[in-house]
């Protein structure tokens, strides 16, 4: 759960949880829906009674699934590569 009340620029603890094969469910505000893949890596709800609701359906997210969004949206490989992009970009001004 994530139950946040403010538009949070990132959300790191969510990456994190994914990334240990853990759903989430968080509001709908923010950074949350570019973090959170509907039905695949969690729910994003826009009150407590959706958020209730969602945690029924907790069991059709494999945690597999979770982790793998992690690893293809915010792995080393695809950091590196998008830091070596913005330095060429920088160098090439």
């Amino acid at each position: 759960m994530h139950p946040i009340f403010f538009d949070e620029p990132f959300g790191l603890s969510v990456v994190e949880s994914m990334a240990c094969g853990t759903p989430v469910i968080a509001f709908n505000r923010g950074s949350m829906s570019e973090l959170i893949i509907e039905d695949t890596t969690g729910y994003l709800v826009n009150n407590v009674t959706e958020a209730v609701e969602a945690v029924t359906r907790l069991d059709r997210i494999d945690s597999k699934d979770c982790r793998e969004h992690v690893i293809r949206k915010f792995g080393i490989d695809r950091m590196i590569d998008e830091y070596i992009s913005v330095y060429y970009e920088v160098l090439s001004q």
